[in-house]
């Protein structure tokens, strides 16, 4: 039974960004494993690969998958409202927001 893409829509803070421009430019297999982590993520965003973990405390909302045994994919699910060509109202949107991927949180 093939799931649900909960989201297709990603967007990096700038941390992170430089966090995969680096794996870009030094490990090409860190940059699979993230990509698959994203591409999972966006199916199914709280259970898969990388050991999901909702995060604490001042990072309440977050959650964090594992690259491998040093570097954590740390992301949250956030809606946000678009406005649609053609429309009025305002339809809310699912957002991937990607904290870092390098390192531990």
């Amino acid at each position: 039974m093939a799931r649900e893409i909960i989201t297709d829509d990603v967007c990096f803070t700038k941390q992170a960004w430089e966090d995969y421009v680096y794996w870009q430019e030094h490990d090409s297999s860190q940059v699979d494993r993230i990509n698959a982590l994203i591409k999972d993520i966006c199916k199914s965003p709280f259970t898969g690969i990388g050991r999901p973990e909702p995060l604490k405390s001042n990072l309440t909302g977050w959650w964090s998958r594992r690259i491998d045994r040093e570097h954590r994919l740390v992301y949250r699910l956030f809606e946000a409202g678009v406005p649609r060509k053609g429309k009025e109202r305002i339809d809310p949107t699912r957002f991937l927001q990607i904290a870092s991927c390098r390192f531990h949180y």
